[in-house]
């Protein structure tokens, strides 16, 4: 097997039995990181410089150190005497820029203008750290910085002409691209089967509706992102829905779930919110449905919760008694289960992303997952019909003791499965940077550079970068939507890192990973379900998706963003 990458692109290569050579995906996440972030930046031209003569000592002694330095050519001293005569460096001024390439960096560039004379250089990033560097009359100046937590920093340029005791200033207000996160106990922001949030009926085919995030249940103005548990219900057809920030901003080709007649869909979405606060939600299909929205967590560049990736891990499983009692959980009643301090996840963690599986379910109803302090929400993680197995992503708060809290809104009893996927915490650094989602892969068609036919029965897909790619760009985790259609029968599907490096090309392959034990996103014969995964892709850049059903299928890759520690 050889594998052909376009440099800090994303390359897709098939699992075990699936070889064949991949073709260069056209458009990768490295070029989307790069495209968003720097949308922020700032530039202070050099007319805004603010000029400063320095103490009559300093410059007096400046003179005296003039005098004593190291001889200079006729030419130097006369126009070091020039410079001096017309009154401290007039030209001396400062233009600065900053702008970004991932979601806590800045790189900046500095153009001085002076005489030449030499001047020292003071960089203050505006987060108590500090660059200084000499220079010589006109100058270009270029340095790179990595802020530890989002925000909003006053950086300044420092250029002081010690021999004329004159100095210059300029710089300006940086806002990283990044944002952190800060848990929201899940609330309802739009239900138009009551007109929460908007009109009561039902949303139009092809049409769309309009949810007001910032300033809405406490969520703060400058909110970047937001993450929303979305259903859609009462469909009578086949269809899918589409979130993206709404006004100013292109509908995007990818979907954030899909739907079929007759079923509720929930499916968590992480979207950037539009410069008037709201979010829009398209319903993809021909024929009206309804839209819920639960808000349980949103991104501002005031600093809270970074983000860290974790290998899948399984917290809870009533079959197995892991996690909580052996058995199904009871109809309207709730079970408590500890996350913080377990398996690698920090004792202060301030939420959880989870992935949260209902089986064998004995009749019809909701899940919610909540902190384990606090009366049961009214919002819903996911639903479900008897004997239905369904998966859904969920972000979840977790509460001062470690624990969480997930309730069982049916009349009937079932069993839970409840795999976590990464926390955020005080001390995490990763930042959320969204970009323009983009479709990365599709088996259907060969068009997104998959080679290799339909997503076979027990095997997998390997999608990596290079080591270098994924290293310099600091990802800690993708936010990926994957949508499993065109099955044959029952199964589900694992996204895990993989625990070998992509091979080099004309190499050999790679050997055949382990498989997993978690569950991404269940499925059944003929039906099309998506859900949303934040994935690590481990020590080697690679995350390997596995279809763990006895049939084939296809699968549908959407990248929404990424979090990243620079």
């Amino acid at each position: 097997m050889t594998a052909a990458f376009v440099a800090a692109g994303l390359g897709i290569i098939p699992g075990t039995a699936q070889a064949a050579d991949p073709v260069p995906v056209a458009a990768g996440v490295a070029e989307a990181i790069a495209e968003a972030s720097t949308s922020e930046g700032f530039h202070s031209p050099a007319d805004r410089t603010i000029r400063t003569t320095l103490p009559a000592a300093a410059k007096g002694q400046a003179g005296a150190n003039a005098k004593t330095a190291a001889p200079q050519t006729a030419a130097a001293a006369a126009a070091e005497q020039t410079a001096l005569d017309a009154g401290a460096n007039p030209t001396l001024a400062v233009d600065v820029s900053g702008t970004s390439y991932t979601a806590h960096g800045i790189e900046l560039t500095t153009l001085i203008t002076s005489a030449d004379f030499a001047l020292d250089v003071v960089i203050d990033w505006g987060d108590g750290k500090t660059d200084t560097v000499a220079a010589q009359g006109n100058a270009e100046l270029h340095h790179s910085h990595t802020y530890d937590k989002s925000g909003e920093y006053q950086v300044k340029v420092t250029v002081t002409d010690t021999a004329n005791a004159v100095q210059a200033v300029n710089g300006g207000a940086f806002l990283t691209p990044g944002a952190d996160f800060t848990p929201h106990a899940p609330t309802r922001l739009l239900d138009t089967r009551n007109g929460t949030g908007a009109p009561a009926g039902k949303v139009a085919g092809q049409g769309s509706a309009r949810v007001k995030v910032a300033g809405n249940a406490s969520v703060p103005a400058g909110v970047t992102a937001v993450a929303l548990n979305v259903t859609v219900t009462e469909t009578v057809d086949s269809g899918h829905v589409t979130a993206w920030p709404g006004t100013g901003y292109d509908r995007p080709i990818t979907s954030n779930l899909n739907y079929t007649a007759g079923r509720s869909v929930p499916n968590l979405v992480i979207v950037p919110v539009g410069e008037d606060g709201y979010v829009e939600l398209f319903n993809g299909g021909w024929s009206s449905v309804d839209l819920i929205a639960d808000v349980t967590g949103y991104f501002t560049r005031a600093s809270d919760s970074g983000y860290t990736s974790m290998t899948p891990a399984r917290f809870v499983d009533t079959r197995e008694g892991v996690g909580t009692a052996k058995g199904m959980l009871g109809s309207r009643s709730a079970f408590t289960t500890r996350i913080g301090g377990l398996q690698g996840v920090p004792q202060n963690v301030t939420a959880v992303a989870l992935n949260v599986t209902v089986t064998e379910p004995q009749g019809p109803g909701h899940l919610t997952a909540f902190s384990g302090t606090g009366p049961v929400p009214t919002a819903s993680n996911l639903n479900f019909v008897p004997g239905q197995t369904v998966a859904n992503a969920v972000i979840v708060p977790v509460a001062p003791d470690g624990t969480i809290k997930i309730f069982n809104g049916a009349w009937s009893p079932t069993h839970v499965v409840v795999d976590v996927v990464g926390y955020y915490s005080k001390e995490s650094k990763a930042a959320f940077l969204p970009f323009t989602p983009f479709r990365t892969l599709d088996t259907r068609e060969e068009a997104y550079g998959w080679p290799g036919g339909r997503f076979r029965a027990r095997e997998y897909i390997t999608q990596g970068f290079t080591p270098e790619a994924a290293t310099a760009a600091g990802v800690e985790a993708y936010v990926l939507n994957a949508t499993v259609t065109e099955t044959g029968g029952t199964g589900f599907l694992s996204v895990a890192p993989s625990p070998y490096a992509l091979p080099t090309e004309g190499g050999p392959a790679a050997p055949a990973a382990t498989r997993p034990v978690s569950s991404t996103l269940n499925w059944t014969a003929g039906t099309t379900v998506p859900n949303l995964v934040q994935a690590s892709d481990g020590d080697h850049g690679v995350i390997n998706f596995w279809n763990q059903g006895h049939e084939d299928a296809d699968l549908v890759l959407d990248v929404f963003g990424v979090y990243q520690t620079k």
